[in-house]
């Protein structure tokens, strides 16, 4: 295996996906927010002075999911289809998981939107929560699934 992202003489380039084939293509990404018990009441019951955080981490997923391209360099902008984000409130491990996946019909993979909806998400929470908790970490963001294209289903072994 080579890295793909390089040209001749070692430079950056985008790849050239003009040969691929339009095929139906879908990432799932998971990652988690842990916060304090008293961030995370907040957050479950509303009652957070800037408004319901996971609506407006939805809403901050999506958008990073459809700018993906304006922030990884060699990333391809392409048409998504459809993008949806799931958060599992974990009040256990005062926890926020958070599962995204987008969808094309495309020459190239949405694996990097997934993460990049994910990691949106739970950076949006950060930031919604940052002033009564400064002690939040956001991990393990992965991903988990990837069908479509020329490598075929991948699925992660731990899931």
């Amino acid at each position: 295996m080579e890295f793909t992202h390089f040209n001749e003489s070692g430079k950056a380039k985008m790849v050239s996906v003009d040969d691929k084939a339009d095929t139906k293509r879908v990432a799932v990404a998971k990652g988690t927010i842990n916060v304090s018990e008293d961030t995370f009441n907040m957050v479950v019951n509303g009652t957070h002075k800037k408004g319901d955080v996971i609506s407006v981490a939805q809403i901050a997923g999506i958008m990073g999911a459809k700018k993906t391209s304006d922030l990884i360099p060699m990333c391809h902008n392409i048409f998504i289809s459809g993008a949806d984000l799931k958060f599992e409130l974990d009040s256990k491990n005062s926890a926020v998981n958070i599962t995204a996946t987008v969808s094309t019909v495309g020459k190239t993979g949405v694996e990097m939107e997934a993460l990049t909806a994910v990691t949106t998400a739970a950076l949006t929470i950060y930031d919604m929560c940052k002033a009564v908790d400064k002690n939040m970490v956001i991990e393990n963001i992965r991903l988990i699934e990837k069908l479509g294209g020329k490598s075929g289903h991948y699925l992660r072994g731990e899931e």
